[in-house]
């Protein structure tokens, strides 16, 4: 647990903890299932660098009783090795972590629970990881890791496709609309701003703010300015490592700006396809917990309002979707196979619809005489490959 967790931050699961565990819950063992089954011993290495007490007090599994909990699903069921490594520097917090790795370890599962800060135990688990698949769950309350430390990993001591990398990372927007205040205010504490000058690699996120400075809506211009800082260091991320960078935005209800996003990192198309699909499951996840959450105040009860119909979504999808499809087939003047196309295939949809849709949008093309290909026995929908048709039909 990093600073800025409150006294209560442990009683149960915020909003934004409810869409960031469903996400991790659900992808981690289909990454732990994809590389894990082709690694050298079967073995995947798993590091959860802010790990806190790794249990809510109403029992409810935080990020690292998630981890162990995929790591026992993948040992007594495909026979996988999931060997987490969890870091986390407060005593309290680390005393009841090490209760729920203890418990787990009793029961086959391979852990260790280190009580310090991330960066110490970084390079052990890179070094253990040096032949294996290797996922980085990052998740501070505060400020991530530096990015020169980020990129060693990443695009130096990880840089090729197998063993493959991913990382999930925790970018605070609360924390960049505190720093953008010192930025502002003519008493700002340099100190603080170069802690963040190298959480993103140099002073390029601070003109953001001093342009906003001289807008006339200044409130507004800093809002969009938080937005802008988050995106441009996705982008500096990928170009950095060369990896496949997205971000995704998470917030405690959906009239209110996100807390952080998201940041995910992959070489794999495959890991890129199965993501988006997560994040449009865990969304749902989201929004289900909200609406619940609202029935037990009735003072408060816009869920029902705001939500949009997955129905409705899903209309819009399909035929945007087949006319992405429909312009890969005309650009690539070959067969298309989806997975390696997935953010053009998705579009404007990636991450709010799941992968059936695109079979429906394979469908729709089939229908209309544009493709030969109907998507039909073929298991895993990313796995379809389409042949060019009559495309002006």
């Amino acid at each position: 647990m990093s600073s800025g967790t409150g006294g209560g931050y442990w009683k149960d699961k915020a909003l934004p903890s409810v869409f960031k565990h469903d996400l991790l819950k659900r992808y981690l063992p289909q990454f732990g299932g994809m590389t894990g089954s082709h690694s050298r011993d079967k073995r995947v290495v798993y590091l959860d660098g802010y790990a806190g007490e790794g249990r809510y007090e109403n029992g409810d599994p935080a990020s690292a009783e998630i981890a162990l909990k995929v790591a026992s699903f993948l040992r007594y069921g495909p026979g996988l090795t999931l060997e987490c490594f969890f870091s986390e520097p407060q005593a309290k917090s680390f005393d009841r972590l090490h209760e729920v790795v203890q418990h787990y370890l009793a029961r086959g599962v391979r852990a260790h629970a280190h009580r310090g800060e991330v960066d110490g135990v970084l390079n052990q688990v890179v070094q253990r990881a040096a032949q294996e698949p290797l996922f980085l769950f990052l998740d501070p309350c505060g400020l991530v890791l530096p990015k020169d430390r980020l990129v060693d990993v990443l695009a130096h001591k990880r840089p090729q496709k197998w063993p493959p990398t991913e990382l999930l990372m925790n970018f605070s927007m609360m924390a960049v609309w505190r720093l953008g205040g010192h930025v502002r205010s003519p008493k700002g504490d340099e100190k603080v701003l170069q802690r963040f000058d190298d959480v993103c690699g140099g002073t390029w996120w601070r003109e953001y703010f001093a342009d906003a400075m001289a807008s006339r809506n200044q409130e507004g211009a800093a809002e969009d300015a938080i937005e802008a800082v988050a995106a441009e260091y996705a982008r500096r991320l990928q170009g950095r490592t060369g990896m496949l960078v997205q971000s995704v935005p998470v917030s405690h209800s959906p009239r209110k700006r996100a807390v952080y996003r998201l940041v995910f990192a992959t070489r794999s198309p495959y890991g890129l396809w199965v993501f988006g699909d997560t994040v449009a499951r865990a969304r749902a996840t989201w929004w289900q917990t909200l609406e619940e959450r609202e029935e037990d105040d009735a003072l408060f009860s816009m869920a029902s309002v705001i939500r949009p119909d997955p129905k409705e979504v899903e209309a819009k999808a399909v035929p945007e979707i087949a006319e992405n499809l429909a312009q890969l087939l005309t650009r690539n003047r070959r067969p298309v196979k989806l997975v390696e196309h997935t953010l053009e295939v998705f579009g404007s949809f990636y991450g709010q619809i799941t992968e059936p849709v695109v079979r429906k949008a394979v469908q729709l093309l089939h229908e209309q005489g544009r493709t030969p290909s109907d998507g039909k026995g073929v298991k895993r929908t990313r796995e379809i490959t389409l042949y060019p048709g009559n495309l002006a039909a």
